[in-house]
């Protein structure tokens, strides 16, 4: 199954061996920004809360701005700089000690940030072709999970907060770590560039730009329904998932980790069997799927609500059992969501369309934790369970509306006559 679902192009296999750099670095640091920096650096909880939501504004301003940069000079001219500017971000966070210095560094991380992800997807649907993008997308998101798990367990079995040192360590290792994908790019020129040479102009005379992306119905559709998915899904992990599990459910912060860890776990064994699966079969009915999935998931976990504490083993394990059913769920959506912004997209404007596509999330984090925080604190936490299973559940209704809007090809279940690698333009 990995043989089938490795790319033709050596190019892009390259550039999974860099996602996988930038995702052990990532996974060194991920779990431990809000202990470096309360524990270590002794700045306010309060003051850390602000300079993540600063963080998470500052990715969704941004990213607008730099699907604009890609469709117009190209991915790699963009990606590459962003690199090496959230890898300055991130070193510089082993050297903070006030909270300016702190802003300062997650600035300077946002601003790589809120330009990677949408970078690399336009890039990888530049050198694969459309039978194969699907697959591609789904080993994308395994090997993202299995760098992020072994950079957390290495980087738990180093940090401690009586040592400085250790926390400063990780962050210079996640600082090269970004070295890998930047060596990666830097080594094959010809990958990343601008797609179309010439654009062309709309019927008034103007530049091809966001409106037209935002008038395209069937991905103003999908962008509803990732909308509704990840802010009643992925964005309720942080803070609501974890604030029901201890508060309600009542279960350790260890238990919580091995939720994740079961997660992950899930992810990565499961990841190439479920693309197999996929592959010919609808994606927006796969969507859909997603959904039932995410509002099982939540459904289970509210059963650790239900018990309160009164069997803490059953408690334990239910928590766990929630992290196993939700990575399902990723499983299926990781290969599928891209793929199809991606084949809706047109090339002079697959920048922009990434780009949408990412903010969502942005906007998932901003949202989530506004609604999940004043209900778990109100002591309502089965009213949170309840909102959010009706939001992964209203989703996929969304998704299965998409069903109409688009044709065959573009759903999966047809093969394309000619689906090709998408040339780049003339430097």
């Amino acid at each position: 199954m990995l043989r089938e679902a490795l790319p033709a192009r050596p190019e892009a296999r390259r550039m999974l061996v860099g996602t996988l750099f930038s995702a052990l670095g990532r996974g060194l640091t991920l779990p431990f920004l809000v202990i470096y920096l309360t524990e270590v650096r002794h700045l306010s909880g309060t003051t850390v809360g602000l300079l993540i939501g600063w963080f998470g504004l500052l990715t969704l301003a941004v990213a607008p701005l730099s699907g604009s940069l890609i469709d117009r000079f190209g991915a790699r001219r963009v990606v590459m700089p962003a690199l090496l500017i959230e890898a300055v971000g991130v070193g510089s966070l082993a050297l903070v000690g006030t909270t300016w210095q702190a802003a300062l560094a997650l600035t300077l991380s946002g601003l790589g940030a809120s330009t990677i992800w949408a970078g690399m997807n336009t890039v990888f649907t530049s050198i694969t072709g459309e039978q194969e993008r699907q697959r591609v997308f789904g080993l994308q998101f395994a090997l993202l999970n299995l760098g992020i798990g072994i950079g957390s367990a290495t980087a738990g079995s180093i940090v401690d907060t009586a040592r400085p040192g250790t926390f400063q360590l990780i962050y210079v290792l996640d600082m090269f770590c970004y070295a890998g994908p930047f060596l990666i790019l830097l080594s094959m020129p010809k990958v990343g560039r601008r797609l179309v040479e010439t654009p062309t102009l709309t019927d008034s005379g103007r530049k091809r730009g966001y409106g037209e992306v935002l008038r395209h119905k069937p991905f103003r559709r999908l962008m509803i329904f990732s909308v509704l998915l990840t802010v009643s899904g992925y964005a309720q992990l942080e803070v609501g998932f974890t604030g029901f599990a201890t508060k309600v459910a009542g279960v350790t912060p260890q238990i919580i980790g091995y939720s994740f860890t079961a997660n992950t776990v899930v992810i990565v064994l499961a990841q190439l069997l479920v693309i197999k699966k996929l592959q010919g079969r609808s994606r927006s009915r796969a969507l859909a799927a997603v959904g039932g999935v995410f509002g099982t998931a939540w459904l289970v976990l509210g059963l650790a609500g239900y018990i309160d504490g009164s069997n803490m083993v059953l408690s334990a394990a239910i928590v766990i059992l929630f992290g196993a059913i939700f990575a399902v769920g990723e499983t299926m959506l990781s290969p599928v969501s891209p793929a199809l912004v991606n084949v809706l997209a047109t090339d002079e404007l697959r920048g922009r369309y990434n780009a949408l596509s990412s903010m969502v999330w942005g906007m998932s984090a901003i949202v989530a934790p506004v609604s999940a925080g004043p209900l778990l604190g109100a002591g309502l936490g089965g009213v949170w369970i309840v909102l959010v299973a009706a939001g992964t559940l209203a989703a996929s209704l969304v998704a299965l509306s998409l069903h109409k809007l688009i044709t065959p090809e573009q759903d999966g279940r047809t093969v394309a006559a000619a689906p090709g690698v998408l040339e780049p333009a003339a430097a």
